[in-house]
């Protein structure tokens, strides 16, 4: 409740009071401020979202699934590639990456598929090379997706 005698701050007869105390719906004002610019950011990069076609949206996010997976895989063009090498993490971002491109195939037709095939593939062969220890024909990251990969 916001009384005088609770809330000395905003008593009629004080005039402007010194910023020791507010009320709590001063203080959802002062916090509404920073929100609605962010619900504002929100709602334009929905709007930005809403214009991509979904055939970009799965395309960008295979290349990100692939980009991630070789830099685990050793393959970064950065001096420390070898150090940010871990193949467990490029195992697991290889078999989603499997996973995605065989759901998404049929969706996105052979045109756009075709290449993330190619990619998917390039790095299931260079996970096996980096493997010290191989896995068996099958056995490898995705391939229960993609099949065996040589």
């Amino acid at each position: 409740m916001d009384t005088p005698h609770d809330n000395p701050q905003h008593s009629p007869s004080d005039g402007p009071a010194t910023p020791s105390r507010r009320s709590f719906s001063e203080e959802q004002d002062h916090a509404s401020g920073p929100s609605e610019e962010a619900e504002q950011g929100v709602r334009q990069q929905m709007r930005d979202i809403s214009e991509v076609a979904a055939v970009e949206v799965i395309v960008t996010s295979a290349v990100h699934l692939m980009s991630a997976a070789a830099v685990k895989c050793g393959l970064g063009h950065e001096e420390n590639a070898e150090q940010l090498k871990d193949l467990d993490e490029a195992r697991k971002l290889i078999t989603a990456l499997a996973g995605f491109v065989t759901a998404a195939a049929p969706e996105i037709g052979s045109q756009h598929a075709g290449p993330l095939r190619d990619g998917l593939r390039s790095l299931q062969l260079a996970f096996r090379e980096a493997s010290i220890i191989p896995d068996a024909p099958g056995q490898g990251p995705g391939e229960k997706y993609t099949g065996p990969v040589n």
